[in-house]
């Protein structure tokens, strides 16, 4: 599932695209919001809150029978790529608008230079901007908000507080306690803290672990990829995420991953069982294989499952 820097890339990328252009074709094709005709408003900005889009329309055009609004008010269509979405951006003509029958389409905007098409978009929402914080306002602080440091990070230790006993890696995945952390950066920033996943929140310190997360994501919504080491080389650019049997880079121990959460939120948590002593599902000390990933299908609905090699 793409985490917090690469939905900011695609929020960047149609931002750029769209951004002070008026709509003069727009289609989505999602339940009832088949009938909303958002031709003639203006995109002011696109902006991303953790894992979810957020593009916002400035009012005009036509009145909507789908939507509680009038054109006097301002929309917001939000979006959620869930496993497999993803927003392409092409000059406005460069290819047919998409036919009626292509399956992967959720949603086309479409200005004068730009064209947006959403693909297998895992959630699409058309509510008055007004209404916003009703969507989000389940959410946890957005962990890459340039206030996260001042504002958010209080809240989120304050969530965090409620259940100590909690597992850290399944705390860092919780959206409700802090948006825009995923299984790469869960595992990842645990790793550098040499903290196993399984430990309860109450004994890690987790302003230090947001901090290394944070400073990650950031780095990374700079680049193409992600990356957590620094290194751009092919199969180099994580510390453990995804490499599970192979050897840590710190300090050799073969790499595992197992299941972190109650079933069936479980994420897999990838670490290296020496640089991260403490509870693990492997530290019973008994010889066994080293636990691997199996990479999704192209256009599955299910994160990476588990299996023994």
């Amino acid at each position: 599932m793409p985490e917090g820097d690469s939905v900011r890339r695609t929020a960047a990328r149609l931002h750029e695209a769209l951004a002070g252009r008026p709509l003069l074709r727009a289609e989505l094709r999602w339940g009832d919001l088949g009938g909303v005709d958002l031709a003639g408003r203006t995109v002011t900005d696109v902006t991303a809150y953790g894992k979810h889009l957020l593009a916002h329309l400035a009012p005009g055009g036509g009145p909507s029978t789908r939507v509680a609004t009038t054109p006097e008010v301002g929309l917001t269509l939000h979006s959620h790529l869930r496993m497999d979405g993803k927003w392409i951006v092409y000059r406005t003509g460069a290819r047919r608008w998409p036919s009626a029958s292509d399956h992967r389409v959720r949603a086309v905007l479409g200005g004068a230079e730009w064209t947006a098409e959403g693909h297998w978009l895992g959630m699409l929402d058309l509510l008055p901007t007004a209404d916003e914080p009703q969507l989000l306002g389940h959410l946890g602080p957005d962990i890459m908000a340039d206030d996260f440091p001042d504002h958010g990070l209080g809240v989120a230790l304050q969530r965090v507080s409620r259940a100590p006993e909690r597992r850290i890696g399944a705390v860092l995945l919780d959206q409700t306690v802090v948006a825009g952390i995923g299984t790469i950066y869960m595992s990842e920033s645990l790793f550098v803290r040499r903290t196993s996943p399984w430990t309860p929140a109450g004994e890690v310190d987790v302003a230090a672990v947001l901090d290394v997360a944070r400073n990650q994501l950031l780095r990374s919504v700079k680049l193409p990829v992600p990356n957590t080491t620094g290194d751009p080389r092919r199969g180099q650019q994580m510390y453990v995420h995804g490499i599970s049997g192979r050897p840590c880079r710190r300090c050799g121990t073969t790499i595992r991953v197992a299941p972190v959460g109650d079933p069936p939120r479980d994420r897999p948590a990838f670490y290296c069982p020496t640089c991260q002593p403490g509870p693990t599902p492997t530290d019973d000390g008994k010889p066994r294989a080293p636990l691997g990933s199996v990479p999704a299908r192209p256009f599955s609905t299910r994160n990476n499952g588990l299996w023994r090699r």
